[in-house]
C-alpha cells in the first residue's frame, strides 16, 4: 500500500514510467521481496534480519548514528566494553537506515544511467525495469521504519521493567502490523492524507530518514497503548485505525520524497572517483 500510495503521489516532472499504474503492480509485488528473500535460506535469514530493524536503545549506546555501516560497526565494538551485559552487534542493534540509504543511492545511480541514455537517444527499457525494482525494494524499507515496534528492542511483547503492565504476547507484532491492516485499512482512507503534502527534495537523505525513525520509535509506547485498549483486535477502535492510517501515510510520504530526491539528484554531475 505504501508502495502504490508513494508512485501514484509523484511529482510530473517525475518520468511518466515510473508514475505508470504499471509500476505502481510492479510495486506492489517487489516492497514484500526482502522478506520473501530472507525465508527462502537459514543463512540469508540471519544476514538479512537486521537490515529491517533499527533498535534505537542498542544502537544509541554507541554514540551517534555514523554515515556509513562499517563506521557504525565500529563504532558499536568500540563502545562495547563499557556494556559488558549488552551485545553491541549489528544483528542486535539492528541496520535499517543503512540498508535504506544504500538501496536509495543505488536508486539514484539507476536514475543517473536513465538520464544518460535519454540523452543518448538509447533504449531505456532495461534501466526503467531497474529503476521500478530499486524503488520498490526501498519501499519495503521506509515501510518498515513507519512501523515503530521496527525501532525497539520491545519489538513483539514487552521485555524487563514492565511498570506500566504493557503486553507480553509475542503476537502483538503481527496483529498490529498485518492482521489488523489487512482487514480494516483500505488505501482510499490512507492516500488523502498523502495527496494534502508536497513532494519535497530532501537535503540530506540519510539525515532525514534517521529523523523519519527516531519520530516513529517515539511512538513505541502508544502502540502498547492502544493494543491494550482493543485498537488492533479485531475492528479495532478508531483510535487504532487512525494510529495505522497515520503511519501509512508517513510511509508514502517518506518513500516519495526519497524517490522524488533521488531523481532530482541523479540530475547533479557525477562526482569525481577517489581511489583511498
Amino acid at each position: 500500500m505504501i508502495n502504490r500510495i508513494a508512485v501514484a503521489s509523484l511529482p510530473a516532472d517525475v518520468p511518466e514510467f515510473l508514475r505508470s499504474r504499471a509500476a505502481q503492480e510492479a510495486m506492489d509485488y517487489y516492497g514484500p521481496q526482502p522478506d520473501r528473500w530472507r525465508s527462502a535460506d537459514q543463512g540469508l535469514y540471519a544476514t538479512m534480519v537486521p537490515e529491517h530493524d533499527i533498535n534505537f536503545e542498542v544502537a544509541d549506546l554507541a554514540g551517534p548514528l555514523p554515515r556509513h555501516r562499517y563506521d557504525y560497526m565500529a563504532a558499536l565494538q568500540v563502545a562495547q566494553p563499557a556494556h559488558p551485559g549488552i551485545k553491541l552487534t549489528a544483528q542486535e542493534a539492528g541496520l535499517l537506515p543503512y540498508a535504506t540509504e544504500e538501496d536509495w543511492v543505488e536508486l539514484m545511480s539507476a536514475m543517473r544511467d536513465y538520464r544518460g541514455l535519454v540523452a543518448a537517444k538509447q533504449d531505456t527499457r532495461p534501466v526503467e525495469a531497474e529503476i521500478v525494482f530499486l524503488a520498490g525494494v526501498l519501499g519495503h524499507f521506509v515501510a518498515d521504519g513507519s512501523q515503530p515496534l521496527h525501532t525497539t528492542i520491545q519489538y513483539n511483547g514487552w521485555t524487563g521493567p514492565n511498570p506500566h503492565g504493557y503486553t507480553t504476547d509475542h503476537g502483538i507484532h503481527s496483529r498490529f502490523e498485518s492482521d489488523f491492516v489487512h482487514n480494516n485499512i483500505k488505501e482510499s482512507d490512507v492516500a488523502p492524507l498523502v495527496e494534502g503534502t508536497k513532494p519535497a527534495v530532501l537535503k540530506d537523505v540519510f539525515e532525514d530518514d534517521v529523523n523519519y525513525l527516531r519520530h516513529t520509535n517515539s511512538l513505541v509506547e502508544a502502540v502498547y497503548q492502544l493494543d491494550g485498549a482493543g485498537a488492533f483486535t479485531g475492528a479495532g477502535t478508531p483510535a487504532g485505525k487512525a494510529f495505522v492510517d497515520q503511519q501509512l501515510a508517513a510511509g508514502a510520504i517518506e518513500l516519495r520524497d526519497m524517490i522524488y530526491t533521488a531523481w532530482v539528484r541523479s540530475g547533479d554531475p557525477v562526482p569525481a572517483y577517489r581511489k583511498n
